[in-house]
């Protein structure tokens, strides 16, 4: 008998409190090993539409909903007995009439009139979306039969709330429809295929091997384990490109799933190949290296082959197996470098001057004689230079780079720039680089892969979102021999974030992004796939009123039913966390301070700066102390000398604020405390 596992399984499971989890899932192990067991108490639900929905006992009151064929058993749902029973008289499994695939669909008859939530503000009566498409179009896209009226009768107001009731490919076909994009055509499949196998069905049903695999599918989210990718992931990961390829999208989107599926279907076509998944931090690396293990349990040879490293661990690695030890020049030094040839010419420059010109300029480009540097464009610097000024600046710089050899030290770029030298006439470590997060790669980062991947078909693919660039200044591309023109791709469905969060988030960006080389990243056009409650956005009178408010909201989410590990508080530098540990110690919810390891604990909630909130996904999320000073943070303002750099600021703090908000899945507060960030105006519009 086969054995499966639903996406509303996982979901409800979540839903349940320690103990009873703990209990379900050991029913769950029970009815894989041996579902005929006596001591398994099976009862039909009788009211239930489809005959073969079973409630099997728990403890108490608890149940497990199955649906058990002669050659399958799909655990279904978990939940306290009125509440299970509920939820199987409401649904039936049955097999779409158009596509073949199995679905869970809602009896429409038992679901009341469908109304706006009250957290969706009530707008006048608007046309209808759907009217004056087919049935025959709807019923390819997968609505279920029974709902097609309804859809037809959907309009914007109507339409979120709608597709909470509909399974995921005719939820997104809508979407995508209302949003004025066509959707993909369902792709074909064999005939007499299982329904439960089919490509739609693999995103709600998954076959469970062994009690391994079930272990990893109870332990872990739905989207974190699932190998199914939608079909306009799926194609974007299996595409065979000519160049350097790059996927975007704003938060929520997949593009890390995307990231990580392109990664192992390149391991799987290229056998005998090595490869390298990637992106600029160690926290973030740790993060791929779990998500990839949960992939690729059944294959585990293939992580013999593909390998996870943070850009500059990756760096140091191979510059000493290829080249030598390396002594990395710390900031401080460089600043005393600086600041030691400035006194020697006697420059007007300031100081914080002279750092952004040697970091954003002369040490990014790896600009070595002063016809280089004279001949530089200066992207993003706004401040002109005419020929004399830059002589002095040059004899400056000049005299740092002396320095900085007399004393045997490089910086990064200049590690990862004699890599790209040296890769460019030598044997290359890797055949296929995979970057996440790539916004933040640096300018020599992008030259070492240009070298690794130069000309190669499939060799580079990048993933990430200009919206959240939080570390790097923009550059060209096109400039470090990395040409994306042609092969760009944009995601627009959101799995993670509420339509409300995002909508709200969105509202800190512009309509789209673009980078140097004139590549625009749109934003508009991107749909959530479920509701949720208005995010609230409170300005305080002072640091208690706002520990205060935050404690009780804290109370709220537990409350609610939402575990401490499924809470974040996020702030803007490590200045303000004693503000979020304050407020959690009210709340008495426990809680722990992330580092940069990023290790949660299970039954504690979590606390940790904006920047370190990359990659990570909670079901409620605080973000506390968003106060004028605070973010835009002032001591990045106050030493901004160039017009340009005043500009990255604003944009950068916008970011990191825009990051911190779509961590959130369900439930969003911002706080602030009087006068606050300039930000939350824009986010309250």
């Amino acid at each position: 008998m086969e054995f499966l596992i639903a996406d509303t399984f996982t979901d409800s499971l979540a839903k349940l409190n320690g103990a009873e989890q703990t209990a379900t899932k050991t029913t769950a192990f029970d009815l894989q090993v041996n579902a005929s067991n006596p001591g398994l108490q099976f009862h039909r639900i009788e009211k239930s539409k489809d005959a073969n929905f079973w409630s099997v006992r728990v403890s108490g009151d608890l149940r497990v909903i199955v649906h058990k064929t002669s050659g399958s058993l799909l655990l279904c749902y978990a939940g306290h007995h009125d509440d299970a029973y509920k939820w199987a008289e409401r649904r039936k499994l049955e097999k779409h009439p158009k596509t073949g695939a199995a679905q869970l669909v809602e009896v429409r008859e038992r679901v009341q009139e469908i109304t706006v939530p009250k957290y969706v503000e009530a707008v006048a009566a608007k046309p209808a979306l759907f009217a004056s498409i087919s049935d025959k179009q709807l019923l390819g896209y997968g609505v279920p039969p029974e709902w097609l009226e309804e859809v037809k009768k959907a309009n914007e107001e109507t339409l979120l709330t709608l597709a909470d009731h509909l399974p995921n490919e005719a939820a997104e076909a809508l979407l995508e429809l209302a949003t004025g994009v066509t959707p993909q055509a369902p792709a074909a499949v064999p005939e007499g295929i299982n329904p439960l196998h089919h490509p739609d069905a693999q995103r709600r049903f998954r076959v469970m091997s062994n009690v391994e695999e079930l272990q990893l599918a109870l332990d872990a989210p739905w989207e974190k384990w699932t190998v199914f990718l939608h079909p306009a992931q799926r194609k974007i990961v299996e595409r065979d490109y000519s160049g350097p390829a790059r996927t975007s999208g704003s938060a929520g989107t997949g593009k890390t799933i995307v990231a990580l599926h392109r990664a192992v279907y390149l391991a799987r076509k290229y056998p005998n190949s090595r490869l390298l998944l990637t992106t600029f931090s160690e926290p973030l690396a740790n993060a791929l290296r779990n998500k990839l293990r949960l992939l690729i349990s059944h294959e585990p040879q293939i992580g013999e082959r593909l390998e996870v490293h943070a850009m500059n661990a990756l760096g140091k690695r191979l510059y000493e197996i290829n080249v030598g030890k390396s002594r990395i020049a710390s900031g401080d030094v460089i600043r005393q470098s600086l600041g030691a040839a400035k006194a020697a010419t006697d420059s007007k420059f300031s100081l914080r001057f002279l750092e952004t010109e040697w970091e954003q300029i002369v040490d990014a480009w790896q600009l070595e004689s002063w016809e280089s540097y004279r001949g530089v464009p200066r992207l993003g610097r706004r401040t002109r230079l005419k020929e004399p000024q830059r002589q002095v600046l040059w004899s400056i710089f000049e005299q740092v780079r002396k320095d900085l050899k007399a004393k045997g030290l490089i910086t990064e770029s200049e590690l990862f720039n004699r890599l790209a030298e040296h890769f460019a006439h030598s044997t290359r470590p890797y055949n296929f680089v995979v970057v996440d997060e790539c916004q933040d790669v640096s300018i020599a980062e992008l030259r070492f892969l240009a070298a690794i991947g130069a000309g190669e078909k499939n060799a580079l693919f990048f993933a990430g979102d200009l919206g959240q660039r939080i570390f790097q200044q923009p550059f060209s591309w096109k400039a470090c021999s990395v040409d994306i023109r042609g092969r760009s791709t944009t995601l627009r469905i959101n799995y993670r974030t509420s339509h409300q969060i995002r909508t709200q988030a969105d509202k800190l960006l512009g309509p789209s992004v673009s980078d140097v080389d004139g590549n625009a990243e749109e934003r508009k056009g991107t749909v959530s796939l479920f509701n949720g409650p208005q995010p609230a956005i409170r300005l305080l009178d002072g640091e208690q009123e706002e520990k205060d408010a935050v404690a009780q909201w804290l109370k709220e989410q537990t409350k609610s039913g939402i575990a401490p590990h499924e809470i974040a508080l996020f702030v803007r530098s490590n200045e303000q966390v004693s503000r979020a540990t304050s407020a959690a110690e009210a709340s008495g919810v426990p809680f722990k301070v992330l580092d940069r390891s990023l290790e949660s604990v299970s039954g504690k909630l979590s606390i940790a700066t904006m920047h370190l909130a990359k990659g990570l996904e909670f079901r409620s999320v605080a973000v506390m102390a968003c106060d004028d000073e605070v973010i835009p943070l002032q001591e990045r303002i106050e030493t901004v000398t160039d017009d340009s750099d005043l500009e990255d600021v604003y944009n950068t703090e916008r970011q990191l604020l825009y990051v911190a908000c779509t961590r959130a899945r369900d439930r969003l507060l911002v706080t602030g405390v009087e006068p606050a960030s300039e930000f939350l105006t824009d986010l309250a519009e």
